[in-house]
């Protein structure tokens, strides 16, 4: 195995002919609390990485029982690795933020106009993937005018986002589980050119509460997959 990236929360290594994505103990926050949220490394907690993969695993299976594209392949928990398509990126990297209820960098910049968990109805925010400028949000003319991706595809991503976060919503409500907000990533199949979700569907990447109160990461794990066989 050959790594060819390092990230923060997950690695990409290459081995026998296939492109596998390595789940880390590293979770995204900040001075030690958990944020998904945030783009650096704020802690360590042992089994995460192989939790993330556990119910990554679990959504993209439902997500392809619903025919959603995607670039998952296999899984292995015990390695802790994911064996996925070859992608290439929409620019560096354009994630979709899906918003069902006011929280995080939401509140923060419309704190002024927003209540606290106020209802936003799957409202869709995009972001550029840049450490550096602090991932900054774009729009749709922005988004054509740069050649990152054109009219049709900031369609079919905004569809994607729209319909994937709606089916990891209501897998979440039959647990008595909220999704508050949940953050996806997109690419384009290198043989196809077809456009696939790609990265992960884990805690790292969501907002879930619990009769009000967040979700713990390991937490969502064990009310999301005690019962699943």
């Amino acid at each position: 195995m050959k790594i060819i990236y390092c990230g923060k929360t997950k690695d990409v290594i290459e081995g026998d002919g296939a492109t596998h994505l390595y789940f880390k103990d590293d979770m995204t926050g900040k001075d030690g609390v958990f944020d998904p949220g945030e783009n650096q490394v704020g802690l360590t907690v042992t089994g995460s990485g192989r939790s993330g993969l556990a119910v990554s695993r679990f959504f993209f299976e439902k997500l392809e029982a619903n025919a959603i594209p995607t670039h998952y392949l296999s899984s292995d928990l015990e390695a802790r690795t994911m064996a996925v398509k070859s992608v290439t990126f929409f620019g560096h990297g354009l994630e979709m933020i899906c918003r069902y209820r006011a929280a995080g960098s939401f509140l923060k910049r419309y704190g002024a106009y927003a209540n606290e968990e106020q209802w936003l109805d799957g409202y869709v925010e995009l972001t550029l993937k840049d450490d550096v400028r602090q991932d900054p949000f774009i729009g749709k003319d922005a988004l054509i005018l740069l050649g990152i991706l054109n009219e049709a595809e900031y369609e079919t991503v905004v569809r994607l986002t729209k319909q994937i976060s709606s089916i990891i919503k209501e897998e979440l409500l039959k647990r008595g589980l909220e999704l508050y907000d949940i953050k996806l990533e997109f690419g384009r199949e290198r043989d196809t050119g077809a456009i696939l979700l790609i990265d992960e569907l884990s805690a790292g990447n969501m907002r879930v509460y619990k009769d009000n109160e967040p979700v713990a990461p390991l937490e969502l794990e064990k009310l999301l997959l005690d019962d699943h066989e």
